[in-house]
């Protein structure tokens, strides 16, 4: 049967054509497995599917996700964390491509994580602010390290402009050189001051630009301001709810584990 299966060009870039095709129609393709973003079970049958491919120096593991945690891509990881893949998938052996994903390392440093980003409503003093909330596939370790010192995200917004928050019912500072790109009502990036005073690069980019809704839109519009949340992998989850996406943000901030920040809007 075939898949509900997004294979992006860059992987299939990666794997050739024939094997992306055997993938599209149902070959070698799980029905059921574990998303690689947020770790709860996933149905290729059923719900848009992402293939990830991490590749390391020598190997390559195909991996599967909800495709409303995150796209289809291609991930650098290092050989060694990815042969601890291998072993965790197969038991031992030592395949390129294949496997479901389960056990991919969720200690990979910057450059291995993905940031995930949900959309939603969040009701301050009677009022709806548009937010997005920002969680990381795994832990941030700072360039440079080998993240022995462990997670370091919130340290690393923090030392960005990012303020704590302890309570989700006061609206976060601005931070000034951020802003929201926003075109034609689709998220396109979240953009950070360019070095030595340069112009704005992203700091996190959409693989295809987001859809929100019309509600979100709309407040946006009305503010020309974005709160965003950011919080450690694991902090948060995919909420099917407004409410409970708000609750997932009171318990990480009463555990101290929220930063926030207020973005102007750029576009419409």
């Amino acid at each position: 049967m075939p898949r509900m299966l997004d294979v992006s060009e860059d992987v299939r870039a990666e794997i050739g054509d024939a094997e992306a095709d055997r993938l599209l129609v149902g070959d070698n393709t799980p029905g059921s497995y574990d998303c690689t973003s947020c770790r709860t079970p996933g149905d290729s049958e059923q719900e848009r599917t992402s293939t990830v491919l991490f590749v390391g120096d020598e190997t390559a593991v195909l991996a599967f996700a909800h495709a409303t945690c995150i796209p289809s891509q291609v991930v650098q990881v290092a050989e060694e964390q990815l042969q601890g893949a291998v072993r965790s998938i197969t038991g031992g052996e030592g395949p390129d491509v294949g496997g479901s994903g389960a056990g991919l390392p969720q200690d990979a440093p910057t450059e291995q994580a993905v940031l995930g980003i949900t959309s939603g409503l969040v009701l301050i003093d009677d009022e709806l602010h548009p937010a997005l909330v920002v969680e990381p596939t795994g832990a941030i370790s700072r360039p440079g390290t080998d993240g022995s010192r462990g997670d370091e995200f919130l340290q690393l917004l923090l030392e960005q402009g990012f303020h704590p928050v302890h309570r989700t019912d006061q609206v976060p500072a601005v931070l000034h050189g951020w802003s929201i790109l926003l075109a034609v009502g689709q998220l396109h990036a979240v953009l950070q001051p360019g070095t030595g005073g340069g112009a704005p690069v992203a700091w996190w980019q959409a693989h295809a630009p987001l859809q929100v809704t019309e509600g979100w839109r709309t407040a946006a519009n009305k503010s020309q301001t974005v709160l965003v949340f950011a919080a450690p992998a694991g902090s948060i989850g995919q909420q099917p709810r407004e409410d409970l996406l708000r609750d997932a943000l009171d318990r990480a901030a009463a555990k101290g584990l929220l930063v926030a920040a207020a973005m102007p809007l750029a576009g419409t």
